[in-house]
């Protein structure tokens, strides 16, 4: 967490005592929260987002600070209701829709999913990793045109995004061209992507190392 204090406690008396100063500041709260979160003390960073929530509901950042919470806890609906609460608040909030849409894909969820997602870049047409998101989902749904459509997509944009290679050979093998999908699992292991090895050994790529 980017501040200009050199020492974290600091900025945190600092913050504290402007909370005192001012107690229905929502913004102070929501930064002190994000200072817990820098020291991964996440039941203080919790408090003071709720807090921050208590002052100003419709703080969507707070609702996805919290959802991120709740994933690192292994809690997936906590993390979907507190994203879908920071949508609520803000409708064009596209961080939300991608966490929404990432939820549903951890929970097997793909055309939930592709909604989400879709709503995420109907707000951010650039948001790299939903565009790759929204290919899994769509390779899930056996979408496979749509999945190396969308995936092409990201690599028009990020040519080494490599999760986007990666759904590019899973799909063309899904699709019978084992030679287009030697070839994506090829340039995704050039960008630091870990190919499955069951995906490799079906390709004739045993080694992971390029």
């Amino acid at each position: 967490m980017k501040t200009r204090y050199d020492d974290l406690d600091e900025y945190m008396t600092d913050l504290k005592a402007e909370i005192d100063r001012n107690p229905d500041c929502a913004n102070h709260l929501y930064n002190l929260g994000m200072a817990y979160l820098s020291r991964r003390d996440f039941v203080e960073a919790e408090n003071a987002f709720l807090e921050a929530l208590r002052r100003s509901p419709r703080l969507a950042e707070a609702y996805v600070q919290l959802g991120g919470i709740c994933l690192h806890r292994g809690d997936l609906d906590g993390c979907l209701n507190y994203n879908k609460e920071a949508a609520n608040a803000r409708p064009r909030f596209a961080v939300a829709w991608g966490n929404i849409g990432f939820v549903h894909l951890q929970k097997g969820e793909a055309r939930e999913a592709v909604t989400a997602f879709t709503k995420a870049l109907k707000w951010d047409p650039r948001f790299i990793q939903a565009m790759a998101s929204l290919g899994v989902a769509h390779h899930m749904l056996g979408e496979l045109d749509a999945a190396i459509r969308v995936s092409e997509q990201v690599l028009a944009l990020e040519p080494g995004f490599g999760p986007a290679r990666n759904n590019l050979a899973l799909a063309w093998l899904d699709k019978g061209d084992k030679e287009k999908a030697r070839e994506q699992a090829k340039l995704a292991r050039e960008c630091g992507f870990e190919v499955a090895p069951e995906v490799l050994a079906e390709l004739g790529l045993t080694e992971q190392k390029v």
